[in-house]
């Protein structure tokens, strides 16, 4: 890539980045459907020019920064298991929990759908996709066959997302490192014969 290139890719990820954010803040103070394209230029410092030259509608705007986040979400949560045939979980490291380092990158995003009347939802479609993502990625063998594969996932994503809610809700009173090391004591606390082997799947 040459530099001009390389320069302009820069602009663009600084103008977007300065929208989202602009957004978002935004949305702490009013509704979204209140909130005018203006508005998310003037917060933002760019001109509407800028705005037109990446979105057509606000609602575009939104929709990236959740599929960004989304995106960002899944990536963090695979990161333990990604490069394992197997992993097992008395093995698992702190060090390679990434699912709060990504929710302190998005603090904003967080603080917003957890504190302000916004996205309604949003919090379950967060519990519904780690679901998913353990269900359809984690071949697993359970000590105890009594336990039921479904609410096992349901129990093991929500409560993931509970030390979230927690934590967020806290003001971010602790640390990613801290959160992440909580995470796996409890989780070898209660799962510590459990194996995985895991079957990430790409489109």
């Amino acid at each position: 890539m040459c530099k001009s290139s390389a320069s302009v890719d820069r602009r663009i990820k600084r103008s977007k980045k300065a929208l989202k954010e602009a957004l978002i803040q935004l949305m702490k103070e009013k509704d979204f459907k209140e909130i005018s394209i203006t508005e998310i230029v003037r917060e933002a410092e760019v001109n509407r020019g800028t705005f037109y030259k990446h979105y057509q509608y606000k609602e575009d705007l939104l929709e990236e920064i959740i599929d960004e986040v989304i995106t960002d979400l899944i990536a963090s949560y695979r990161e333990p298991y990604k490069d394992w045939k197997i992993l097992e979980i008395k093995n698992l490291t702190s060090s390679a929990v990434k699912v709060f380092d990504h929710v302190e990158k998005y603090a904003n995003f967080y603080s917003l759908i957890f504190h302000a009347n916004v996205l309604v939802g949003f919090q379950n479609r967060i519990g519904k996709i780690l679901r998913d993502l353990a269900l359809r990625e984690f071949n697993e063998y359970v000590s105890n066959p009594k336990i039921d594969r479904e609410l096992h996932a349901s129990y093991r994503s929500y409560a993931i997302l509970g030390m979230i809610t927690e934590w967020v809700n806290s003001g971010f009173h602790y640390s990613s490192a801290y959160m992440a090391e909580q995470l796996v004591e409890i989780i070898k606390y209660s799962e510590r014969d459990s194996v995985i082997k895991p079957n990430i799947k790409t489109n």
